[in-house]
């Protein structure tokens, strides 16, 4: 089947067998790697990538077909200009991760979550993430990474100096 799909900003207009699911659509026909697939059930959620910006969706169980017309983005799509995303800074920052297997997911997950809530509680990024397993990290420093994140993301710019 044919389909277009916009993934991190780029139109791509590609033939897919009607069976292939989106996460191997991102890796292997896009090369898009920084997806990971740790379950192909949607139990672990190393897979999730945003659809149309706002809705976190597990790659591994939605049809490339499904995403036909729509917009992905990937854990790629968040840095801008070779400047980390202010999520993908503070997980470095807070230590949030340690194989790295589900940070993208994690990432993910916390971006789509940011744009409806941007300043969580506690509770409220643990139950975000409760979807996306993580065996190394006990999830105390991806909270902590969510959390700089959000508060990076809701802070007021610094007034312009004058005469700068």
């Amino acid at each position: 089947m044919k389909i277009n799909v916009t993934v991190n900003g780029t139109r791509y207009d590609r033939d897919v067998e009607p069976r292939m699911l989106l996460a191997y659509f991102l890796r292997e026909e896009l090369g898009l790697t920084g997806t990971h697939v740790g379950c192909d059930s949607s139990s672990c959620g190393c897979c999730v990538v945003a659809l149309d910006g706002d809705r976190a969706v597990k790659s591994c169980t939605m049809f490339a077909v499904q995403a036909n017309g729509h917009e992905i983005t990937t854990v790629e799509g968040l840095e801008e200009g070779g400047k980390l995303h202010p999520l993908q800074q503070a997980f470095w920052d807070q230590h949030g991760l340690q194989c790295g297997y589900c940070t993208p997911g994690m990432l993910m997950t916390a971006y789509v979550m940011l744009k409806h809530k941007p300043k969580p509680s506690e509770a409220e990024i643990r139950e975000a993430i409760s979807g996306n397993l993580c065996r190394c990290t006990g999830y105390q420093n991806i909270v902590k990474a969510v959390q700089q994140a959000a508060n990076e993301l809701t802070a007021e710019p610094a007034a312009a100096a004058v005469g700068s």
